[in-house]
């Protein structure tokens, strides 16, 4: 009866809730490719959490100057549903719907930091313990050429940019997730509470980045050539979902964007949740 009680008395606290469980569970089905039906060129998941995100916006309000006490938590749910509804009416910087060239630039956009991610990995192994040093050398050897592939490929779309030199771009870029998400289950392999969170943040920081790249470029594919590419993404982001750090993607994507770190959160989320629904 008590919770009947708390709910009758606090409905938009009670709503805000709901919503908010609506939109986690709506991405975590996402994320496992469960799509409940079709909506239009979306799915049924797709449908209801957008939905629940635009009503979480809707509910959010600017808390009051003169209730400053035991405020927080309502402050905090207030800014994450303000975050929501502005990623919800605004496209994404990297699934925007721009056009092929605007895609390419933003690709090449990301290079000093690929670059830059990439040189963490190979700078890691020192850190590690003499057991685990092999391990995260061999799991991460492809990343240098990789990396050099994928923005070599970008930069001769950005100069030529046909369909041809696109599918090049395609192949790299998945080529590279999948050497990324093979990384990150390697480290499921080592049990040295520090080498793996050094592993786990310097592939992480890479992650952020190819996960980004895939989204720019799945975003210019025809629904065949993403079938594609999903079908050669044999590693799924749900299989590493749980060695993914999103506090650290959230830092990078809203640094790289110059934008709060609440609405790179939001993007994150829906960014991957269009890559599961895409079959990656």
């Amino acid at each position: 009866m008590n919770l009947i009680s708390n709910i009758w008395k606090h409905p938009k606290t009670s709503v805000t809730g709901l919503l908010i469980a609506v939109v986690t569970v709506g991405s975590a089905l996402s994320q496992q490719g469960i799509r409940l039906g079709s909506a239009g060129n979306g799915s049924v998941v797709t449908l209801v959490s957008g939905l629940a995100t635009a009503l979480l916006g809707l509910l959010a309000r600017d808390p009051s100057s003169s209730n400053h006490s035991g405020a927080n938590s309502a402050n905090s749910t207030a800014k994450v549903g303000v975050w929501a509804l502005i990623a919800l009416l605004l496209p994404l910087p990297f699934i925007g719907g721009c056009s092929a060239k605007t895609v390419a630039q933003e690709i090449v956009n990301w290079t000093p930091a690929l670059q830059s991610a990439v040189a963490t990995v190979d700078s890691t192994a020192a850190l590690l313990t003499p057991a685990d040093a092999p391990i995260f050398a061999a799991a991460t050897a492809g990343f240098d050429a990789a990396s050099n592939i994928l923005v070599a490929q970008a930069k001769a779309y950005l100069a030529n940019p046909s369909a041809s030199v696109l599918a090049q771009l395609q192949t790299a870029v998945v080529i590279f997730e999948q050497q990324v998400n093979a990384s990150l289950l390697s480290a499921a392999r080592i049990v040295n509470p520090d080498s793996q969170q050094h592993v786990l943040n310097a592939i992480n920081g890479v992650a952020t980045i190819v996960v980004a790249i895939l989204a720019l470029v799945s975003s210019i594919s025809t629904k065949a050539a993403a079938g594609r590419m999903a079908a050669q993404s044999a590693i799924k982001l749900a299989a590493v979902r749980l060695w993914l750090n999103d506090n650290d993607a959230a830092a990078t994507v809203a640094s790289h964007y110059d934008e709060p770190v609440e609405w790179a959160r939001v993007q994150i989320v829906r960014t991957e949740a269009g890559l599961a629904e895409a079959g990656f």
